[in-house]
Order: structure tokens, then sequence, then C-alpha cells
């Protein structure tokens, strides 16, 4: 295999829900026995990268925190290095919160007070919420989404809301779209891959989104396997702007590829 590394997804690719999908312990091992290096990089928000490795060692999966990256990673670091000053409205998780303090950035919950304002996935959104987050980009200088995923793969296969959804409903009623939306497929995410691992067209990207994970992979020249398992299927290839290079059923096939 003519690669350095490969960037994994997680929901969906390497599990979905609380489940394990088929062969993806093994695929990972068989990476590694040939000494690729694995990046595993979510477009989910919630977690942090200890969360993650505390998730995939759950699995059996051995991570580092330097070898994880999730939206909420992404954002907090971007915010820390772009508005490490600037009073920040989130309407987001516990989760995403606890990241951005974690770098030091200053959260307010007081709508008139934001200088950045910024969505993502949240249990609790509600109108009470939505109110707060317009009357937020009334005065707020900056806009962004965590990421751009309108639903991910929930463990009993159907889809659910994710931030994409939340930050749509947000841009819809304030009439104002985000001036960037973090996560996969942004340009943020490839130079943190290449930063931890390799640059992206020296890596395989496998994941089951068509606008993120084979999106990411395409912009950078990456050779890209789509994985049915979670969000996309083949007859959603026909239609996308994007085309993966392998389409297979799980992340368990993927070695089959390459012997």
């Amino acid at each position: 295999m003519d690669f350095e590394g490969v960037v994994l997804d997680l929901d969906g690719t390497v599990y979905r829900g609380d489940t394990l999908l088929t062969g993806a312990r093994e695929a990972i091992a068989w990476f590694r026995e040939r000494g690729l290096g694995v990046a595993f990089v979510t477009n989910n928000p919630t977690r942090g990268a200890a969360g993650y490795v505390e998730r995939l060692a759950a699995f059996g999966i051995d991570a580092t925190a330097q070898s994880v990256l999730s939206a909420g990673t992404v954002t907090a670091e971007y915010l820390a290095t772009h508005h490490p000053e600037a009073a920040i409205f989130v309407v987001g998780s516990d989760g995403l919160c606890e990241q951005m303090r974690a770098v030091g950035l200053r959260l307010t919950t007081d709508p008139d007070a934001a200088e950045v304002v910024i969505t993502s996935h949240d249990y609790d959104f509600d109108y009470e919420t939505l109110t707060q987050a317009l009357w937020a980009l009334e005065t707020a200088d900056v806009f962004y989404g965590t990421d751009p995923d309108r639903t991910y793969p929930g463990g009993d296969g159907r889809p659910y809301p994710g931030s994409g959804a939340i930050t749509r409903s947000v841009a819809g009623v304030a009439d104002r779209q985000p001036d960037r939306v973090l996560g996969k497929p942004s340009s943020v995410v490839a130079d943190l891959v290449a930063e931890r691992l390799a640059p992206l067209e020296r890596c395989l990207v496998v994941g089951d989104g068509l606008d993120t994970d084979i999106a990411l992979g395409e912009q950078a020249g990456a050779t890209t396997v789509l994985v049915t398992s979670g969000r996309s299927d083949r007859a959603d290839v026909a239609n996308a702007d994007v085309t993966p290079d392998h389409v297979v059923e799980t992340l368990g096939d993927v070695p089959g590829l390459f012997e």
C-alpha cells in the first residue's frame, strides 16, 4: 500500500451507536501491521480526544489523544488561534463547551455580549435557544458551525439530526449564513491531519459520508473509500458531487481492496 496513513471516520464507520461494526477492529490492526499511522477524525463535536480514546478502548481499539480529531477539537483549536480573546456564545453540548474552556476560551451566555457565535449539536436545542442565538447574531461579528452534518447514524441504523440541522435552523431565522463551517471537509481538518499524521494526499480516507469524508479526501487528492454502513449507500453515489475511489460495505472489507 502506497500510503503513509489512514484517516478513519468513527460513527457509521468504526462503530454505530454502541455497536462495533463487523471487521473494524481487525482492519485497524491490519493497517498498523503494515506500518501505517491511523488517525480517527469525527464530525461529532460532543467529546474531546480523551473521550474518544476511552470510547475506542471500550471496543478494544487502542488510540492516543494525538491520533483523534473531533469537530469539537477542531473548533476549539481554531477559535484559540483566531479569536483567543473573544466572547463566544455557544449553541452546543456541555462537552463542546468543556473543550473550549480547556484551551482558555471565554464563553458567554449573554447574547448581547456575543462577539462570536458557534452552533453545534445540542440535545436541548429548543425555541428559547433559537431565540437567544437569533439575538446573539444581531451583534456578533462572526458566525461558525462546528460541522456540516445534518444527520448522523444512530445505533438503530436510523438517521438523527446533527449539528448541521441546528446550524441551518439558526442561519434561517437570522437570515445569515455561517462565515465558516469547521469539521470535515474543511481545509482546517486537512491541515490538522497533515500536522498529526501526514499530508492527506498521501493518505487513505475511509468514511460513510460522501459530503464529508469523501469530499475531504477528494479535495486533497487522497484515495477514498466509502463504507455503506452509515449515512450513505451505493445509490447515493450516483447523485453525489464527489466520487469515491472504492465503495465497500464495511471497514472490514477495506484490506481486501489492497491485498
